[in-house]
């Protein structure tokens, strides 16, 4: 676990498939904040983004602890839909950062996950524009809305590539309001 002076974060990904750029570009500006980062995903090994980037898994969703960290990001790509949206685990984990008062961010078809641990019920929120994918967040009891970042009783959702890094600063400043 890389600790930054201000705590940490955990970002979950899909172990193949997931979309770069939402990894990378707010865990490099976490790190530049003085936050760690630790990625997750449902096994161990190298994950394998839809760009091409390769990024070593540091914690296997079953073993991590949300009390041991600041936040949790979901990142989204297509491997989102088969690996992370029905993940048990990761709700129940989504729902104890909530519960405990700690950042929560999602991102492109990450707010999915969010939608099916039941945290959007009611609350605003924004995912990538795929019918699919707004229907869930519907479903999920979220009132849908076009923006790049919604920011909502304390959870950030993201529309995807082109809002990583004013997503990255919403994370940011969520996560200072809270140290």
């Amino acid at each position: 676990m890389k600790s930054g002076k201000k705590g940490s974060v955990l970002m979950v990904i899909a172990p193949q498939s997931f979309r770069d750029e939402e990894l990378l570009v707010p865990k490099r500006a976490l790190e530049d904040a003085g936050f760690g980062t630790v990625v997750a995903s449902t096994r161990m090994g190298e994950a394998v983004g839809m760009l091409g980037a390769r990024v070593s898994i540091e914690s296997v969703l079953e073993d991590t602890e949300p009390a041991q960290y600041d936040g949790i990001v979901v990142v989204g790509g297509s491997g989102a839909r088969e690996y992370l949206w029905e993940n048990t685990r990761l709700h129940q984990m989504v729902r104890e950062f909530l519960a405990m008062n700690k950042t929560v961010g999602a991102i492109c078809i990450g707010p999915v996950v969010l939608a099916k641990a039941g945290l959007l019920d009611g609350r605003r929120a924004t995912v990538f524009t795929d019918t699919e994918s707004i229907l869930e967040l519907e479903k999920g009891g979220a009132s849908y809305v076009q923006e790049p970042v919604v920011v909502s009783e304390g959870v950030i959702t993201a529309v995807g590539p082109k809002a990583v890094r004013s997503f990255a600063v919403e994370l940011i400043r969520s996560l200072e309001a809270r140290a």
